[in-house]
């Protein structure tokens, strides 16, 4: 028998092993720093709030964690892991040449993630900003990812279009910057479901900056 990570144990004997425990409690960690950053802000959460959330002792979380960072950081790694599977099963079905569609694919389910979970919508592009160093350059690495993904598929693409213009690789990190820009000024005046309503924007000022929005 296995445990849903993220569901809360049964009081008393549930015939569960120590690691199915242990996996249930850290799912409901995660989920709880996430939700708690997005309510009360990195800085002002505290061990206690998260505890509280997740149904869990204090003993238990640092039995996951070291501090309250670390907790931040992992909910940030399994949030990212799930966003870059997304990515990736939505430009797998298109051929390299189609470097448009790949680009409006992976913008739109991006963003539709974001708005299927605004915790981390905000977690990832508004309160990471405020955590410690580690997270911070935890963040930088993620753009670095981001802008190499796109600049891996646009030199694919120009090899098998030359007619593409050939673009300095400053442009690729200002299109991830760029966006995770537009996103925090979004969630700033507007709820995180209405994300999606970037993607046509988004969409057409990336294209035009690789070389053009038609086809």
């Amino acid at each position: 028998m296995s445990a849903d990570p993220l569901v809360r144990l049964p009081s008393g004997r549930h015939g569960l092993s120590r690691e199915d425990v242990l996996a249930s409690q850290r799912g409901r960690l995660l989920l709880a720093v996430v939700d708690a950053v997005a309510d009360k802000g990195y800085e002002a959460v505290t061990i206690t709030d998260i505890v509280e959330r997740a149904g869990v002792s204090r003993r238990v979380f640092y039995e996951q964690f070291a501090n309250k960072e670390a907790g931040f950081l992992a909910a940030f790694e399994l949030g990212v892991d799930h966003i870059l599977n997304r990515l990736g099963a939505a430009v797998r079905s298109l051929p390299p040449e189609d470097w448009r569609g790949r680009i409006r694919a992976s913008l739109e389910v991006y963003l539709a993630a974001l708005a299927k979970e605004p915790g981390f919508a905000r977690s990832l592009h508004v309160e990471m900003l405020r955590a410690g160093p580690p997270v911070l350059a935890r963040r930088a690495t993620l753009l670095t990812v981001f802008a190499e993904r796109t600049r891996r598929a646009y030199q694919q693409a120009r090899r098998l279009d030359p007619a593409l213009p050939e673009l300095p690789d400053t442009v690729f990190p200002l299109l991830a910057g760029g966006l995770d820009q537009l996103i925090r000024e979004h969630l700033r005046t507007r709820e995180a479901r209405t994300l999606p309503e970037l993607a046509g924007p988004a969409i057409d000022a990336t294209l035009i900056l690789l070389g053009g929005p038609s086809a």
